[in-house]
């Protein structure tokens, strides 16, 4: 039987991580509340936790309490399911089996491109619409067009804002690939024939910081706490060898050769595993790191959070770290700005696209040429002959 400690202790540490991971005071107040409520309902509840965290359960739970949106109780059930706790966690709506084809989709995502299970369920939002879509109107998946397509989304992307819409539509282009390429379920790839809207396709300038904010940045970051430290070493991360958010949060232990001078980062978006050199100062900033600031602890990842129990950190909370930090310092680029200045350096240095593309860890050139900027000073260089 799960005890009223045992389910508290399970609130508070969920309520600890909220506070943690930058969610404001009055929603950390108001999801107390709401524990509290689902504490009494299920304080003489017998079995497992799983039968806790049920639909019926919640149903239940909505008729006694009907003024309980219910967001705490389902984010209570995502943060145990991501410990392990629970096999399955809530969601708004209960869950829509899906035919096979899209479950192992889903398993590719998991498998070729190290989707963790919040993307993963994002991504089965779009396939249950589409899905749903495809089985109203009776159309078979291995006859689909561009035109069927294209009615989906007019339907489906109708209430959404723009930025949504390009996020939706480039999930549905990846579905579309998987069933071209991997699948051969459809005779032409549609996937390139999704046309957003035409702001989404023009280039953007990268945001990468000038020296004037690099100074600003390295000169002002602190070493006083154990979350300065970890800060420390994450933007040096990010700036001298570019890695994602995701990149960092990922990176164990084993995966740094400091004799050597090396690290390793293993989950690349290209599947293709580097190992790196790494500069003296980046290399001092996790040792610094490692012996001040990360707390003991068996996991073995290199960044955890701050407060007990001991976890590995989000990509979301390397983002919102960084992002604060820079922030501090009076600069409004964000954590990729670091990676785009890393870009800018090889770049700047010589370093030819392609290496560039493998440094990055890019599945295309394509996706190299977007992070790169040609800097006023290499043009003049290069048309004028200029040496500034």
């Amino acid at each position: 039987m799960i005890t009223t400690e045992w389910i508290e202790t399970q609130m508070d540490d969920y309520l600890q991580w909220m506070a943690e991971n930058g969610y404001v005071e009055n929603t950390v107040k108001r999801y107390a509340q709401e524990l509290n409520q689902f504490k009494l309902f299920v304080a003489k509840r017998k079995g497992s936790i799983e039968n806790i965290f049920t639909h019926a359960v919640f149903r239940g739970f909505k008729r006694v309490y009907p003024t309980s949106r219910g967001h705490a109780i389902r984010g209570l059930s995502c943060y145990l399911h991501e410990q392990g706790q629970i096999s399955r966690h809530l969601r708004m709506k209960e869950p829509i089996d899906l035919p096979q084809i899209y479950e192992d989709y889903l398993i590719y995502q998991q498998k070729t491109r190290q989707a963790d299970h919040r993307k993963r369920m994002r991504i089965r939002t779009v396939l249950v619409a589409l899905h749903t879509f495809l089985e109203t109107h009776r159309i078979r998946l291995s006859t689909l067009t561009i035109e069927k397509v294209d009615r989906f989304l007019s339907k489906y992307l109708e209430n959404y804002k723009e930025r949504t819409c390009a996020i939706y539509r480039g999930r549905l282009r990846g579905f579309l690939r998987y069933l071209f390429y991997e699948r051969k379920l459809l005779s032409r790839n549609l996937a390139p024939l999704i046309v957003g809207a035409p702001q989404f396709a023009r280039a953007k300038p990268p945001h990468f910081l000038r020296s004037d904010e690099l100074q600003r940045l390295f000169g002002g970051l602190k070493f006083s706490s154990p979350s300065d430290l970890r800060t420390y070493a994450m933007v040096h991360l990010a700036y001298t060898l570019g890695l994602r958010p995701r990149e960092i949060s990922l990176l164990r232990l084993n995966d740094i050769f400091f004799k050597a001078a090396e690290l390793c980062v293993r989950a690349r978006k290209n599947d293709a595993p580097v190992r790196l050199p790494v500069p003296d100062k980046t290399i001092k900033a996790m040792a610094a790191y490692l012996v001040g600031g990360r707390p003991l602890s068996s996991h073995r990842r290199l960044f955890l959070t701050l407060q007990p129990p001991f976890r590995p950190m989000s990509p979301n909370t390397v983002t919102q770290a960084t992002n604060g930090c820079m922030r501090k310092m009076g600069i409004s680029k964000g954590a990729y700005g670091l990676r785009h200045t890393y870009a800018q350096n090889l770049l700047e240095a010589g370093v030819s696209l392609y290496e560039i593309k493998e440094m990055m860890g890019h599945d295309s050139i394509e996706s190299t040429k977007k992070y790169l900027h040609v800097h006023i000073k290499l043009m003049r260089e290069v048309l004028f002959d200029e040496t500034l």
